[in-house]
């Protein structure tokens, strides 16, 4: 093991001592609370977030802590399956964080994304078979939301619960890794900045729910890092860290990261630079996880 890698991993047994009773995703969580609570009073935010974020991370810990010192086998699995509703309070609590956004980066980024889409053939490809690739995109979209839980319970199927803690460990902390961010770098997303702009030839079947979605429960911060395509790949890299040894099941939850990607750009609710930074960020967190040990 290198000087750095030991270093790294005598933080990790620390900060384990600091937060028994926690697993590794969970922890990553009360963390993120922790770091929204100091960034809540650097910024001056209203008394109810600064209060209400530390709050949160305490009853994450303090919940799970009591689950582990009286664990019996329903509230083993109960917490598996509740822990996933972390991902959106993390999401949601990163709402609070309003900011003018980085005009530049968006003017810079739409160019991009019309050189993508309309210069290299991008969209006229995806719109050549009429609704079925749109409608494969928006559908992917709109899966994402249920791709988490359909991970849990396909892995209680295959191997029971052994299988579940290295899955829930990579989704939280790769999830959990790029919600931090988006109150750091304050950008609208192009359905936002450039409303009517540069929409999609062909609606695809979806849509309308997806638009709904956006509209009435996204929060505002921040499109990057793409939330929907962390959590996308997230939980991709969450199946290789439990089943490795199952190539077809890897392939389709990567299929379905890709496609979440795409419809992204395609469908404009994001910038391709935003999904991108994701999936860099979350390949980043497997391989150090990986080269620490802590997954297959």
């Amino acid at each position: 093991m290198s000087t750095t890698l030991a270093a790294e991993s005598a933080k990790f047994a620390r900060a384990q001592a600091l937060l028994p009773g926690l697993s590794a995703g969970e922890r990553a969580v009360v963390f993120y609370f922790l770091f929204l609570t100091g960034l809540a009073w650097s910024r001056h935010l209203d008394l109810l977030p600064r209060l209400a974020l530390p709050m949160l991370g305490l009853s994450v810990w303090r919940l799970a802590a009591f689950e582990t010192a009286r664990s019996r086998p329903w509230s083993r699995v109960l917490r598996d399956w509740l822990s996933m509703g972390l991902i959106l309070a993390a999401y949601w609590s990163a709402g609070w964080f309003v900011a003018p956004p980085i005009a530049g980066w968006q003017e810079t980024w739409i160019v991009w994304d019309r050189v993508l889409l309309d210069d290299w053939g991008v969209r006229s490809w995806i719109e050549s078979a009429g609704m079925l690739i749109p409608s494969l995109l928006e559908s992917a979209y709109l899966i994402l939301y249920a791709l988490p839980p359909i991970g849990v319970g396909l892995l209680y199927w295959l191997g029971g619960r052994r299988r579940v803690e290295p899955f829930l460990h990579m989704l939280l902390l790769g999830t959990i890794c790029a919600y931090a961010l988006l109150p750091v770098f304050p950008v609208h997303g192009p359905r936002v900045a450039y409303a009517g702009l540069d929409l999609p030839g062909v609606a695809g079947f979806g849509r309308p729910v997806n638009e709904w979605v956006l509209n009435h429960m996204d929060m505002p911060t921040s499109v990057f890092p793409s939330g929907h395509v962390a959590v996308g790949f997230a939980t991709a890299f969450g199946m290789v860290a439990a089943v490795p040894e199952r190539r077809a099941l890897l392939l389709a939850f990567f299929t379905v990261a890709t496609l979440v990607y795409f419809a992204t750009i395609y469908c404009r609710y994001h910038y391709a630079v935003d999904g991108l930074a994701s999936i860099l960020l979350v390949s980043a967190v497997y391989t150090a996880f990986r080269r620490g040990g802590l997954v297959a």
